[in-house]
């Protein structure tokens, strides 16, 4: 799996627990820099066995999100009297992380819930990576109506952040989890953050540094009343 999308899964699992980089990096026995060097530098290139197993049991999650060897992860849905082949459906997890479209909120404690089967026809439709690389999170707020309602389920792309363009994506800033619009100025590479609504304001100028990208957003299911 690409580091890239490893690192920014990585993130944006210590942000729905609410954590730091330096209590977990004790928590593996390293120095108090070592997840942030990891998250922010891309050093080490890669976790170690032991590193990826303890962090995946501490979030509750497969190691293969963390780079470990990936699983035979596909299985078979099937309706009466219709044989589905194993391969045609991938499951991509859903984390219990809401990603706010108002003002700005703390992300959620929870960790990993569930996983909702898609077909991977579908998947290599909407998204180039590979599907692995693929998260289901949870919409907070009106900020970016009419495009994203609150409470919608959202599918991003989290190996999507090495080619920032622009779109709606997943960010962190501030050490909140907020879904915007993203603007990059190819002359100055500052970004513009802008919500859909306008009854919201816009962040012209933004420093890259200042924010992680978790993800693209890909797609979007709601719920009809």
């Amino acid at each position: 799996m690409d580091s890239t999308a490893i690192r920014a899964r990585l993130d944006a699992l210590i942000a729905s627990r609410g954590e730091d980089y330096a209590s977990l990096s004790r928590r593996l026995g390293r120095n108090a820099s070592y997840i942030q060097q990891f998250i922010k530098r891309g050093v080490p290139r890669r976790l170690s066995e032991s590193d990826r197993r303890i962090l995946a049991g501490h979030f509750g999650i497969a190691e293969h999100l963390l780079g470990g060897p990936p699983p035979d992860d596909r299985i078979t849905l099937s309706r009466p009297g219709l044989a589905r082949a194993a391969d045609d459906y991938v499951l991509i997890p859903q984390y219990q992380v809401r990603a706010s479209a108002g003002p700005g909120a703390l992300a959620d404690s929870e960790t990993p819930s569930a996983s909702i089967a898609f077909q991977a026809g579908f998947v290599r439709d909407i998204a180039n990576s590979p599907a692995d690389a693929l998260a289901i999170l949870t919409v907070e707020g009106d900020s970016m109506l009419p495009t994203l309602a609150d409470g919608d389920q959202i599918l991003i792309d989290t190996a999507d952040p090495g080619r920032l363009r622009d779109g709606i994506y997943v960010l962190r800033l501030d050490d909140v989890l907020l879904v915007k619009r993203l603007s990059p100025n190819p002359a100055t590479r500052r970004i513009t953050i802008t919500s859909d609504n306008d009854a919201y304001p816009s962040w012209p100028d933004c420093d890259p540094a200042a924010i992680t990208i978790i993800g693209r957003v890909v797609w979007v299911g709601r719920k009809l009343t």
